[in-house]
C-alpha cells in the first residue's frame, strides 16, 4: 500500500494542530497534570508535573464534573438507555418490547463485564470533554473472547477530520509504543528495520505507530476481505515509512465527541479553556495569599540597630536590622507589620473558585443534592429544569458519542451470534431500532412530558367532581405507559396488552355474573317473601272449624 498520502495528511494534521497543543498543555500543567504530554520531549515519563498547581480547585472541579457526567448521563448503578423499534405499533407487541429487553440487558451485562473496561474508560473520557473540549473511545471486539473492549484515547495523541456534513469519520491515533511492544503486535518480521534492531539492543526504545480509520472510498463492496470494508484500517511506522496491517471496520471504531464547537475549528471547546483566566488568576492569588500568611503566622523581625539601616527583609521570618526612633523601654527586636489583608485575599479566591464551579456545572448538578427533603412535585418541576439547562450538553453526547456507541456495540454482538432471535413480527416488519435514553438526564429532560400529564390530572379534578365524564377525554392505558416510559420502568414489568385485555373481559365477565346471581338471590328472596305472605292470607281466610272456633 502507498503510505505517502497518509503520511503526508498525518504530518499536516500534526502541524494543523501545534497551537492547540500548546493551549492545552497549559490547561492540563493547572488542571489535568498526568495528561500534560502535548509535548513529549519536554515531559519523559516520571517528570514533576504539579509546578503550576496552587490551588486544587480546578482539578477537583473537573474530577466532580467527570463524576457528574457520568452519573447523569451513563451511571454505571442502573441503566441509562433502552432499544426500541422505530415503529410504536410494534412497540405495543409484547414480544417485540421483550425481545429489545434481551438486547438492553446484554448490551449493559457484555459493556460492564470484568474484562470490557467500559467504566474507567468512559469516565476518562468525560474528564477529557472538561479539560480539553474532545475525547475518544476506541471500540473494538475483544481480541481473547466474545464480547467488547473499549479504550480512551488521549487527546494528545488523536487527530480527527470532519466530512462534509461536519461529522468526524478520519481519525489518526499515535501509539507511542516500544519496541518490544510492537513485535507483539506484529511479530518480529513484521515492524520495520529500526523496530528490530531496537528490540535487539533496547527492547524498550518507544517508537511511534500511527493507526487511522477513515471512510474506504476506493474498497469492493463485493469483496470479503477487511481491507474492502466501509472504513479501511492502516497501521504504520511514520518515521520508518513502513506498513504494519491493513484492514477494515463496518463502522468508524474512533467515537469521538466534542464539549462545544466554533464554526471554523474541528476540535472542541472546553469549560477550562473558557476560564482559563480565572483558572491562572486563582493560582496566582493563591500564591500572594499563601506569601502574606507566612508573614503572618512567621512575620519579617526589626532588629534595633544604632548604626546603618540595611535593606529591609520582607520575607517570613526575615531579619532587619533598623534605627527605631522612640523605642523607649521596647523590646530591642520587634515584628513587622505588613497590613497585608489575607481575609480580602481569600474573598477574592472564594470568587474565582465559584466562577470555576459554575463553569463546570458544580453549582447546576447540585440543584437537587442540596434539597434532597423537597416534595415529588417540586422534585419533578426541578428535575425540569435541570434538563432544560443541560439540555445542549446532553443532546451532543447523545449524538456524537452515545449513539454510534451503541449502534457499534449492536453491530459488534450482531457479527458475534450473540444477539437474541427477532420475533416474527419485527422479521416480517422490517423495522428498524432506535435508542431511547433514561438515564437521570435524559428523564429529567423528559420531565416536562411527565409535568404536563400530572398538571393536566390535577386541574381538572374539580370538574371531575361535578362530572366524572370529563375522564372519558383520557386514554388512561396511554397515560400508565408514558409515565412509566418517561421514569424509566423496564419494559418487561408491564403487562401484556394481550393479557390485560382478557383480563378485563375476565373481570367484566364475573361482574355480570356476579350480578346475574345477586339477580336470582333477589327475585328468590321475593319470592320466598311471597309465598309467606300468602300463607299468612290464606290462614286468615280459613273456616272457623279449621281454625279450631267454635260453630255459632
Amino acid at each position: 500500500m502507498d503510505l505517502a498520502p497518509l503520511i503526508r495528511q498525518y504530518e499536516q494534521m500534526k502541524h494543523a494542530r501545534s497551537t492547540l497543543d500548546q493551549h492545552c498543555q497549559e490547561i492540563a500543567e493547572r488542571i489535568f497534570p498526568r495528561m500534560a504530554e502535548f509535548g513529549f520531549d519536554s515531559n519523559p515519563p516520571g517528570v514533576k508535573r504539579t509546578n503550576e498547581v496552587f490551588d486544587a480547585t480546578p482539578a477537583l472541579a473537573l474530577d466532580r464534573f467527570g463524576a457528574a457526567m457520568e452519573s447523569l448521563l451513563t451511571p454505571r448503578s442502573s441503566k441509562w438507555h433502552t432499544c426500541r423499534a422505530n415503529n410504536e405499533d410494534l412497540m405495543r407487541i409484547h414480544n417485540v418490547r421483550l425481545y429489545f429487553d434481551e438486547i438492553t440487558d446484554l448490551l449493559f451485562k457484555m459493556r460492564y463485564s470484568s474484562t470490557s473496561n467500559f467504566a474507567s474508560q468512559n469516565y476518562e473520557q468525560y474528564l477529557s470533554l472538561g479539560a480539553f473540549g474532545t475525547g475518544s473511545v476506541f471500540v473494538a471486539p475483544h481480541p481473547d473472547r466474545e464480547g467488547i473492549r473499549y479504550r480512551n484515547i488521549p487527546l494528545s495523541g488523536l487527530y480527527i477530520a470532519e466530512d462534509e456534513n461536519g461529522l468526524i469519520d478520519t481519525v489518526f491515533r499515535r501509539w507511542r509504543a516500544t519496541a518490544r511492544q510492537l513485535a507483539m503486535k506484529w511479530g518480529t518480521s513484521g515492524i520495520s528495520k529500526d523496530a528490530q534492531a531496537a528490540l535487539e539492543k533496547d527492547p524498550e526504545k518507544i517508537i511511534d505507530a500511527v493507526h487511522v480509520v477513515k471512510p474506504n472510498k476506493d474498497r469492493d463492496p463485493t469483496s470479503p476481505f477487511a481491507k474492502d470494508k466501509p472504513f479501511i484500517s492502516v497501521w504504520f511506522e511514520p518515521a520508518q515509512r513502513h506498513e504494519l496491517e491493513v484492514g477494515g471496520y463496518d463502522e468508524q471504531a474512533y467515537l469521538v465527541s466534542r464539549y462545544n464547537t466554533s464554526p471554523a475549528e474541528i476540535f472542541g471547546r472546553s469549560p477550562a479553556m473558557t476560564i482559563l483566566p480565572d483558572i491562572k488568576m486563582l493560582n496566582a492569588m493563591s500564591k500572594t495569599t499563601i506569601r502574606a500568611a507566612e508573614k503572618v503566622v512567621d512575620p519579617p523581625i526589626i532588629i534595633a540597630d544604632d548604626g546603618v539601616t540595611l535593606p529591609v527583609n520582607q520575607k517570613a521570618g526575615g531579619h532587619t536590622f533598623a534605627r527605631i526612633e522612640g523605642r523607649g523601654s521596647q523590646s530591642p527586636v520587634i515584628p513587622m507589620q505588613t497590613g497585608g489583608r489575607i481575609d480580602i485575599g481569600n474573598d477574592l479566591m472564594e470568587q474565582r473558585r465559584t466562577t470555576i464551579n459554575d463553569a463546570f456545572l458544580i453549582t447546576l448538578f447540585q440543584i437537587l443534592v442540596d434539597t434532597p427533603n423537597m416534595s415529588a412535585t417540586e422534585a419533578t418541576f426541578r428535575a425540569q429544569e435541570k434538563g432544560a439547562l443541560l439540555a445542549p450538553t446532553a443532546g451532543r453526547q447523545q449524538s456524537e458519542y452515545l449513539g454510534p456507541l451503541i449502534h457499534r456495540e449492536i453491530n459488534i454482538l450482531a457479527r458475534q451470534g450473540l444477539l437474541p432471535e427477532m420475533p416474527p413480527e419485527l422479521a416480517e416488519a422490517e423495522g428498524e431500532d432506535e435508542i431511547t435514553y433514561v438515564s437521570p438526564l435524559a428523564r429529567a429532560q423528559r420531565a416536562e412530558e411527565g409535568v404536563g400529564i400530572l398538571r393536566t390530572l390535577e386541574s381538572i379534578q374539580p370538574l371531575a367532581a361535578a362530572d366524572p365524564g370529563v375522564f372519558d377525554n383520557f386514554d388512561t392505558d396511554e397515560i400508565t405507559r408514558t409515565l412509566a416510559d418517561i421514569n424509566g420502568m423496564p419494559n418487561r414489568t408491564l403487562a401484556d396488552p394481550a393479557v390485560i385485555e382478557q383480563t378485563r373481559q375476565e373481570r367484566a365477565q364475573q361482574a355480570q355474573a356476579q350480578q346475574a346471581i345477586e339477580g336470582m338471590q333477589g327475585v328468590a328472596g321475593a319470592a320466598k317473601d311471597g309465598a309467606s305472605a300468602l300463607q299468612s292470607f290464606d290462614g286468615a281466610m280459613a273456616p272457623p272449624e279449621e281454625m279450631g272456633g267454635d260453630v255459632a
